[in-house]
Protein backbone atom coordinates (compact mmCIF):
# COMPACT_ATOMS: atom_id res chain seq x y z
CA UNK A 1 0.00 0.00 0.00
CA UNK A 2 1.09 3.73 -0.24
CA UNK A 3 0.78 5.34 3.41
CA UNK A 4 0.63 8.64 3.94
CA UNK A 5 1.72 9.25 7.72
CA UNK A 6 1.63 12.49 9.05
CA UNK A 7 3.47 12.64 12.73
CA UNK A 8 3.18 16.33 14.56
CA UNK A 9 6.57 16.13 15.45
CA UNK A 10 10.02 13.75 14.88
CA UNK A 11 9.72 9.87 15.55
CA UNK A 12 12.59 8.55 17.10
CA UNK A 13 13.11 5.80 20.15
CA UNK A 14 11.83 8.62 22.53
CA UNK A 15 8.62 8.56 20.78
CA UNK A 16 8.62 5.47 19.16
CA UNK A 17 5.34 4.80 18.46
CA UNK A 18 5.69 6.10 14.94
CA UNK A 19 9.22 5.42 14.81
CA UNK A 20 8.57 1.57 14.88
CA UNK A 21 5.01 2.08 13.16
CA UNK A 22 7.00 3.65 10.15
CA UNK A 23 10.06 0.87 10.32
CA UNK A 24 7.98 -2.16 10.00
CA UNK A 25 5.56 -0.92 7.48
CA UNK A 26 8.38 -0.16 5.28
CA UNK A 27 10.04 -3.34 6.29
CA UNK A 28 7.06 -5.20 5.26
CA UNK A 29 7.19 -3.65 1.98
CA UNK A 30 4.65 -0.65 1.98
CA UNK A 31 5.47 2.54 0.43
CA UNK A 32 5.17 5.08 3.22
CA UNK A 33 5.85 8.82 3.04
CA UNK A 34 6.23 10.29 5.94
CA UNK A 35 5.08 14.12 7.24
CA UNK A 36 6.57 15.80 10.23
CA UNK A 37 8.11 18.83 11.87
CA UNK A 38 11.40 19.76 13.48
CA UNK A 39 11.71 22.21 15.96
CA UNK A 40 14.94 21.63 17.55
CA UNK A 41 18.22 21.48 15.52
CA UNK A 42 19.49 18.05 17.79
CA UNK A 43 16.66 16.50 15.49
CA UNK A 44 18.12 15.79 12.60
CA UNK A 45 20.11 12.90 13.07
CA UNK A 46 16.60 11.33 14.17
CA UNK A 47 15.13 12.74 10.97
CA UNK A 48 18.34 11.01 8.97
CA UNK A 49 17.20 7.91 10.61
CA UNK A 50 13.49 7.76 9.75
CA UNK A 51 14.40 9.13 6.38
CA UNK A 52 16.31 5.68 5.52
CA UNK A 53 12.94 4.07 6.50
CA UNK A 54 10.56 5.61 4.41
CA UNK A 55 10.08 6.07 0.55
CA UNK A 56 9.66 9.74 0.94
CA UNK A 57 10.25 11.94 3.68
CA UNK A 58 8.18 15.62 4.06
CA UNK A 59 9.83 17.83 6.61
CA UNK A 60 8.88 21.47 7.74
CA UNK A 61 9.84 23.83 10.39
CA UNK A 62 7.51 23.92 13.66
CA UNK A 63 8.97 27.36 15.30
CA UNK A 64 8.18 27.47 18.82
CA UNK A 65 6.89 31.01 18.36
CA UNK A 66 4.08 29.53 16.05
CA UNK A 67 3.22 27.28 18.90
CA UNK A 68 2.84 29.86 21.03
CA UNK A 69 0.82 32.17 18.54
CA UNK A 70 -1.51 28.89 17.99
CA UNK A 71 -2.06 28.53 21.82
CA UNK A 72 -2.76 31.66 22.29
CA UNK A 73 -5.39 32.35 19.85
CA UNK A 74 -7.39 29.14 20.70
CA UNK A 75 -6.83 30.43 24.68
CA UNK A 76 -10.08 32.20 24.55
CA UNK A 77 -12.06 30.01 22.23
CA UNK A 78 -13.18 26.36 22.81
CA UNK A 79 -10.94 24.64 21.26
CA UNK A 80 -8.41 22.38 23.13
CA UNK A 81 -5.15 23.77 23.10
CA UNK A 82 -3.31 20.69 22.43
CA UNK A 83 -5.21 20.37 19.28
CA UNK A 84 -3.41 23.65 17.45
CA UNK A 85 -0.32 23.56 19.53
CA UNK A 86 1.31 22.23 16.42
CA UNK A 87 -0.65 23.19 13.24
CA UNK A 88 1.52 24.44 10.79
CA UNK A 89 -0.28 25.76 7.41
CA UNK A 90 3.05 25.34 5.16
CA UNK A 91 2.86 21.97 5.65
CA UNK A 92 -0.88 21.31 5.33
CA UNK A 93 -0.01 23.14 1.77
CA UNK A 94 2.54 20.50 1.33
CA UNK A 95 0.10 17.56 2.25
CA UNK A 96 -1.82 18.78 -0.04
CA UNK A 97 0.67 19.22 -3.11
CA UNK A 98 1.79 15.88 -2.41
CA UNK A 99 -1.50 14.44 -2.37
CA UNK A 100 -2.09 16.64 -5.99
CA UNK A 101 1.52 15.15 -7.29
CA UNK A 102 0.65 14.20 -11.01
CA UNK A 103 4.24 12.91 -10.70
CA UNK A 104 3.58 10.19 -8.30
CA UNK A 105 3.16 6.60 -10.23
CA UNK A 106 0.61 5.03 -7.53
CA UNK A 107 -2.02 7.42 -5.46
CA UNK A 108 -2.05 7.04 -1.74
CA UNK A 109 -3.97 4.40 -0.40
CA UNK A 110 -4.83 5.67 3.05
CA UNK A 111 -3.45 8.57 5.17
CA UNK A 112 -2.43 7.75 9.25
CA UNK A 113 -1.86 10.89 11.49
CA UNK A 114 -1.19 10.67 14.84
CA UNK A 115 -1.94 12.51 18.19
CA UNK A 116 -4.14 15.21 19.08
CA UNK A 117 -1.66 17.59 18.47
CA UNK A 118 -1.95 16.28 14.86
CA UNK A 119 -5.77 15.78 14.52
CA UNK A 120 -6.23 19.32 13.05
CA UNK A 121 -4.05 17.68 9.99
CA UNK A 122 -6.22 14.70 9.95
CA UNK A 123 -9.30 16.72 9.81
CA UNK A 124 -7.86 18.78 6.95
CA UNK A 125 -6.84 15.82 5.39
CA UNK A 126 -11.04 14.03 5.56
CA UNK A 127 -11.53 17.77 3.76
CA UNK A 128 -9.40 17.95 1.05
CA UNK A 129 -8.22 14.23 0.20
CA UNK A 130 -10.76 11.56 -1.20
CA UNK A 131 -9.02 8.63 0.93
CA UNK A 132 -9.56 7.05 4.22
CA UNK A 133 -7.73 8.67 7.65
CA UNK A 134 -6.72 7.03 10.23
CA UNK A 135 -6.12 8.87 13.53
CA UNK A 136 -3.71 7.20 15.99
CA UNK A 137 -5.12 9.05 19.33
CA UNK A 138 -2.26 7.19 20.75
CA UNK A 139 -4.11 8.46 24.37
CA UNK A 140 -7.16 10.01 25.35
CA UNK A 141 -5.53 13.25 26.40
CA UNK A 142 -8.80 14.24 28.17
CA UNK A 143 -8.38 11.01 30.54
CA UNK A 144 -5.18 12.17 31.23
CA UNK A 145 -5.80 15.75 31.95
CA UNK A 146 -8.61 14.71 34.24
CA UNK A 147 -5.47 13.05 36.55
CA UNK A 148 -3.39 16.24 35.86
CA UNK A 149 -5.27 18.51 36.89
CA UNK A 150 -5.02 16.83 40.00
CA UNK A 151 -1.87 15.53 40.61
CA UNK A 152 0.55 17.42 38.40
CA UNK A 153 3.38 18.71 40.48
CA UNK A 154 3.40 22.35 38.65
CA UNK A 155 0.44 24.97 39.42
CA UNK A 156 0.69 26.41 36.51
CA UNK A 157 0.11 23.42 34.39
CA UNK A 158 -2.44 22.31 36.58
CA UNK A 159 -4.38 25.18 36.02
CA UNK A 160 -3.80 25.06 32.66
CA UNK A 161 -5.30 21.22 32.09
CA UNK A 162 -8.67 22.20 34.46
CA UNK A 163 -8.88 24.96 31.86
CA UNK A 164 -8.04 23.05 28.51
CA UNK A 165 -9.85 19.97 30.19
CA UNK A 166 -13.56 20.55 29.51
CA UNK A 167 -13.06 21.94 25.75
CA UNK A 168 -10.75 18.69 25.25
CA UNK A 169 -12.95 16.38 26.75
CA UNK A 170 -15.86 17.95 24.41
CA UNK A 171 -14.07 18.28 21.57
CA UNK A 172 -12.40 14.65 21.98
CA UNK A 173 -16.09 13.16 22.04
CA UNK A 174 -17.06 14.51 18.73
CA UNK A 175 -13.83 14.24 16.60
CA UNK A 176 -13.46 10.03 17.06
CA UNK A 177 -16.56 9.88 15.08
CA UNK A 178 -14.89 11.89 12.43
CA UNK A 179 -12.21 9.46 10.93
CA UNK A 180 -12.53 6.06 9.47
CA UNK A 181 -10.90 4.62 12.42
CA UNK A 182 -9.44 5.87 15.72
CA UNK A 183 -6.50 3.93 17.43
CA UNK A 184 -5.27 3.70 20.44
CA UNK A 185 -2.63 1.93 23.14
CA UNK A 186 -5.19 0.44 25.65
CA UNK A 187 -8.13 -0.95 26.06
CA UNK A 188 -8.30 1.40 28.96
CA UNK A 189 -7.70 4.33 27.07
CA UNK A 190 -10.69 3.15 24.42
CA UNK A 191 -13.38 2.61 27.18
CA UNK A 192 -12.22 6.51 28.52
CA UNK A 193 -13.20 7.39 24.65
CA UNK A 194 -16.19 5.22 24.87
CA UNK A 195 -17.17 6.75 28.77
CA UNK A 196 -17.23 10.20 26.71
CA UNK A 197 -20.37 9.30 25.01
CA UNK A 198 -23.75 10.45 25.65
CA UNK A 199 -25.68 7.27 26.42
CA UNK A 200 -27.53 5.55 23.30
CA UNK A 201 -25.26 7.95 20.97
CA UNK A 202 -23.78 6.03 18.16
CA UNK A 203 -20.41 4.22 19.02
CA UNK A 204 -17.09 5.78 17.39
CA UNK A 205 -15.13 2.81 15.98
CA UNK A 206 -11.94 2.73 18.16
CA UNK A 207 -9.22 -0.19 18.25
CA UNK A 208 -6.51 -1.01 20.09
CA UNK A 209 -3.31 -0.94 18.81
CA UNK A 210 -0.61 -1.44 21.56
CA UNK A 211 2.98 -0.52 22.36
CA UNK A 212 5.56 -2.87 21.48
CA UNK A 213 8.90 -3.54 22.28
CA UNK A 214 12.39 -3.41 20.11
CA UNK A 215 13.54 -6.96 21.34
CA UNK A 216 16.28 -7.31 18.71
CA UNK A 217 17.26 -3.73 20.80
CA UNK A 218 16.16 -4.21 24.13
CA UNK A 219 17.66 -6.98 25.67
CA UNK A 220 19.64 -8.74 28.69
CA UNK A 221 23.39 -8.46 28.51
CA UNK A 222 26.00 -10.08 29.47
CA UNK A 223 26.92 -7.60 32.64
CA UNK A 224 27.00 -7.81 35.88
CA UNK A 225 23.96 -6.04 37.53
CA UNK A 226 25.73 -3.65 39.98
CA UNK A 227 23.74 -4.15 43.42
CA UNK A 228 21.32 -2.14 45.60
CA UNK A 229 20.79 0.19 42.33
CA UNK A 230 17.68 1.50 40.83
CA UNK A 231 16.75 2.78 37.43
CA UNK A 232 13.67 4.79 36.11
CA UNK A 233 13.36 6.57 32.80
CA UNK A 234 11.39 8.84 30.73
CA UNK A 235 11.39 12.33 29.58
CA UNK A 236 12.32 14.07 32.26
CA UNK A 237 10.31 17.46 31.55
CA UNK A 238 6.94 15.31 31.32
CA UNK A 239 4.47 16.46 34.28
CA UNK A 240 3.88 12.68 34.85
CA UNK A 241 7.56 11.61 34.99
CA UNK A 242 8.37 14.53 37.53
CA UNK A 243 5.27 13.51 39.64
CA UNK A 244 6.84 9.93 39.63
CA UNK A 245 10.16 10.91 40.60
CA UNK A 246 9.50 13.14 43.13
CA UNK A 247 7.03 10.28 44.46
CA UNK A 248 10.11 8.04 44.79
CA UNK A 249 12.58 9.94 46.19
CA UNK A 250 10.63 12.05 48.71
CA UNK A 251 8.13 9.10 49.83
CA UNK A 252 9.06 5.72 49.02
CA UNK A 253 13.17 6.04 49.00
CA UNK A 254 13.34 7.30 52.89
CA UNK A 255 12.04 4.18 54.12
CA UNK A 256 14.26 2.28 52.03
CA UNK A 257 17.14 4.33 53.03
CA UNK A 258 16.52 3.54 56.53
CA UNK A 259 17.10 -0.15 55.91
CA UNK A 260 19.78 -0.02 53.08
CA UNK A 261 20.82 3.65 53.20
CA UNK A 262 23.89 2.31 50.39
CA UNK A 263 21.04 2.16 47.40
CA UNK A 264 21.78 4.34 44.58
CA UNK A 265 19.13 5.94 42.45
CA UNK A 266 19.43 6.49 38.70
CA UNK A 267 17.30 8.97 36.76
CA UNK A 268 17.46 8.85 33.23
CA UNK A 269 16.34 10.79 30.73
CA UNK A 270 16.23 14.16 28.60
CA UNK A 271 15.41 17.72 29.77
CA UNK A 272 15.12 16.92 33.30
CA UNK A 273 13.61 19.76 35.25
CA UNK A 274 14.92 22.08 37.98
CA UNK A 275 13.11 19.79 40.32
CA UNK A 276 14.99 16.80 39.10
CA UNK A 277 17.85 18.35 39.10
CA UNK A 278 18.14 19.68 42.52
CA UNK A 279 17.79 16.21 43.58
CA UNK A 280 21.87 15.41 42.87
CA UNK A 281 22.28 16.82 46.32
CA UNK A 282 21.81 13.95 47.44
CA UNK A 283 24.97 11.93 46.62
CA UNK A 284 23.44 8.85 46.05
CA UNK A 285 21.22 9.97 43.26
CA UNK A 286 22.04 10.24 39.82
CA UNK A 287 20.67 12.16 37.12
CA UNK A 288 21.93 11.53 33.51
CA UNK A 289 19.99 13.50 31.30
CA UNK A 290 20.08 12.55 27.79
CA UNK A 291 21.73 9.58 27.15
CA UNK A 292 22.81 8.58 23.62
CA UNK A 293 21.99 4.67 24.92
CA UNK A 294 19.37 4.10 27.44
CA UNK A 295 20.11 -0.03 27.70
CA UNK A 296 23.19 0.37 29.94
CA UNK A 297 21.22 1.65 32.78
CA UNK A 298 18.63 -0.72 32.33
CA UNK A 299 20.78 -3.95 31.72
CA UNK A 300 23.15 -3.14 34.86
CA UNK A 301 20.80 -1.58 37.15
CA UNK A 302 19.78 -4.31 39.86
CA UNK A 303 15.85 -3.13 39.65
CA UNK A 304 13.35 -0.41 37.59
CA UNK A 305 11.02 1.32 39.35
CA UNK A 306 7.97 2.86 37.99
CA UNK A 307 5.62 4.49 40.53
CA UNK A 308 3.42 6.25 38.35
CA UNK A 309 1.03 8.29 40.04
CA UNK A 310 -1.26 9.22 37.05
CA UNK A 311 -0.76 8.28 32.92
CA UNK A 312 -2.20 7.26 29.92
CA UNK A 313 -1.93 4.29 27.40
CA UNK A 314 0.89 1.89 27.79
CA UNK A 315 4.35 2.81 29.54
CA UNK A 316 7.32 2.41 27.72
CA UNK A 317 9.58 2.37 30.57
CA UNK A 318 8.06 -0.30 31.84
CA UNK A 319 8.39 -2.70 28.87
CA UNK A 320 11.55 -1.44 28.17
CA UNK A 321 12.93 -2.50 31.53
CA UNK A 322 10.88 -5.68 31.42
CA UNK A 323 12.43 -6.55 27.84
CA UNK A 324 16.09 -6.15 29.49
CA UNK A 325 15.34 -9.23 32.15
CA UNK A 326 15.28 -6.51 34.83
CA UNK A 327 13.08 -6.93 37.16
CA UNK A 328 10.48 -4.39 37.62
CA UNK A 329 8.25 -2.56 40.70
CA UNK A 330 5.65 -0.61 39.59
CA UNK A 331 2.55 1.10 40.46
CA UNK A 332 -1.05 -0.18 39.62
CA UNK A 333 -0.87 3.28 37.12
CA UNK A 334 2.19 1.89 35.67
CA UNK A 335 0.77 -1.71 34.52
CA UNK A 336 -2.88 -0.96 34.13
CA UNK A 337 -3.25 -0.72 30.62
CA UNK A 338 -0.72 -4.68 30.67
CA UNK A 339 -2.38 -8.08 30.93
CA UNK A 340 0.93 -8.93 33.18
CA UNK A 341 0.56 -10.99 36.30
CA UNK A 342 1.65 -9.19 39.64
CA UNK A 343 3.69 -11.07 41.55
CA UNK A 344 5.15 -13.01 38.71
CA UNK A 345 5.77 -11.03 35.36
CA UNK A 346 5.97 -7.45 37.55
CA UNK A 347 5.87 -6.55 41.26
CA UNK A 348 2.98 -3.88 41.76
CA UNK A 349 2.79 -1.68 45.21
CA UNK A 350 0.08 0.42 45.67
CA UNK A 351 1.07 2.82 48.25
CA UNK A 352 5.38 4.06 49.88
CA UNK A 353 4.95 1.54 52.55
CA UNK A 354 4.66 -1.26 50.27
CA UNK A 355 6.99 -0.12 47.59
CA UNK A 356 9.70 0.16 49.68
CA UNK A 357 8.95 -3.12 50.82
CA UNK A 358 9.42 -4.75 47.60
CA UNK A 359 12.57 -2.55 46.82
CA UNK A 360 14.09 -4.03 49.72
CA UNK A 361 12.76 -7.63 49.25
CA UNK A 362 13.93 -7.94 45.77
CA UNK A 363 17.74 -5.88 46.76
CA UNK A 364 18.10 -9.04 49.31
CA UNK A 365 16.80 -11.35 47.08
CA UNK A 366 18.62 -11.80 43.96
CA UNK A 367 17.36 -15.46 42.88
CA UNK A 368 13.58 -13.93 43.59
CA UNK A 369 14.60 -10.57 41.80
CA UNK A 370 16.36 -12.46 39.12
CA UNK A 371 13.09 -15.03 38.23
CA UNK A 372 10.66 -11.82 38.19
CA UNK A 373 13.14 -10.49 35.21
CA UNK A 374 12.96 -13.66 33.84
CA UNK A 375 9.30 -13.68 33.41
CA UNK A 376 8.63 -9.64 32.60
CA UNK A 377 11.07 -10.45 29.58
CA UNK A 378 8.92 -13.61 28.55
CA UNK A 379 5.53 -11.58 28.77
CA UNK A 380 6.69 -8.89 26.46
CA UNK A 381 8.40 -11.62 23.92
CA UNK A 382 4.34 -12.92 24.09
CA UNK A 383 2.57 -10.01 23.91
CA UNK A 384 4.64 -6.82 22.66
CA UNK A 385 6.17 -7.98 19.26
CA UNK A 386 6.10 -4.99 17.02
CA UNK A 387 5.64 -7.44 14.45
CA UNK A 388 2.35 -8.72 15.14
CA UNK A 389 1.32 -4.94 15.85
CA UNK A 390 1.56 -3.52 12.53
CA UNK A 391 0.28 -6.68 10.93
CA UNK A 392 -3.02 -5.50 13.28
CA UNK A 393 -2.55 -2.17 11.80
CA UNK A 394 -2.21 -3.96 8.42
CA UNK A 395 -5.33 -5.21 8.49
CA UNK A 396 -7.45 -2.06 9.82
CA UNK A 397 -6.01 -0.85 6.50
CA UNK A 398 -6.82 -3.06 4.46
CA UNK A 399 -10.45 -2.96 5.88
CA UNK A 400 -10.65 0.34 5.16
CA UNK A 401 -9.26 0.22 1.60
CA UNK A 402 -10.12 -2.97 0.11
CA UNK A 403 -6.47 -3.35 -0.44
CA UNK A 404 -4.11 -6.20 0.66
CA UNK A 405 -0.78 -4.89 -0.43
CA UNK A 406 2.37 -6.82 -1.66
CA UNK A 407 4.20 -8.50 1.17
CA UNK A 408 8.03 -9.02 0.73
CA UNK A 409 8.83 -12.35 0.95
Amino acid sequence: MKILFVVPYVPSRIRIRPYELIRWLGRLGHSVTVATQVSHPDEQADLEEIRSMCEKLIVMELPRWRSIVNSAVALPGNIPLQSVYSWNPPLAQQLLATIDDKNLHQKYDIAHVEHLRGVKFGLYLKRVANLPVIWDSVDCISFLFRQSAKSNPRMISRLLNRIDLPRTTVFERAVVHQFNRVLVTSAVDRQAFLDLQPEGAPLPRIEVIPQGVDQEYFQPAALEREPDTLVLSGKMSYHANIRMVLHLVEEIMPKVWLKRPQVKVWIVGKDPSPEIQILTRDKRILVTGAVADLRPYLQKAALAVAPICYGAGIQNKVLEAMACATPVIASPAAVSALQVKAGEDVMVASNPEEFAYEIIRLLQDPIVANRVGLAGRQYVRNNHQWLSIVNRLESIYTEETGKEGKRKP
